[in-house]
């Protein structure tokens, strides 16, 4: 279900906890709320659309990617980037990491650990942030 973004700091500035097979449902809705919002955003968090919980979806060429419970393990090769963010409005400077490996489970909770470069490496990191309660 295509879900609202929210833009309240105060929310998005807690720290998710850990999802569990019973928030599913929660993929789903941040699949279809990407992908209404395709043209102006390449990923989302869980608490970006009001839950709060440890859920990420980043679009990969032409298909949205889950990670429950991602985090970032591994990190090399920092640089400085500009973002924007759908919760937010303007962009806003970063330091993000060329590459990054991340632990995560799928949706079916198959354990993963995968490492990621360059731009998909860029938003899973502003995502993971979201997860933290790290705004831009």
């Amino acid at each position: 279900m295509i879900k609202q973004i929210i833009t309240d700091t105060n929310f998005l500035s807690k720290k998710a906890v850990l999802a569990t097979k019973d928030d599913l449902s929660v993929v789903t809705d941040l699949q279809d709320t990407l992908k209404e919002n395709a043209y102006r955003g390449v990923g989302l968090a869980a608490n970006m659309i009001g839950v709060n919980k440890r859920i990420i979806v980043v679009q990969i060429g032409p298909m949205e990617f889950p990670m429950v419970n991602p985090t970032i393990t591994a990190k090399s090769d920092s640089y400085e980037a500009e973002e924007g963010c759908l919760s937010l409005l303007g962009k806003r400077k970063a330091t993000r990491y060329q590459r990054i490996t991340v632990s995560y489970v799928d949706k079916n909770f198959k354990s993963h650990l995968d490492t990621f470069t360059g731009f998909t490496a860029q938003i899973i990191q502003h995502e993971v942030d979201h997860c933290e309660g790290i705004l831009i």
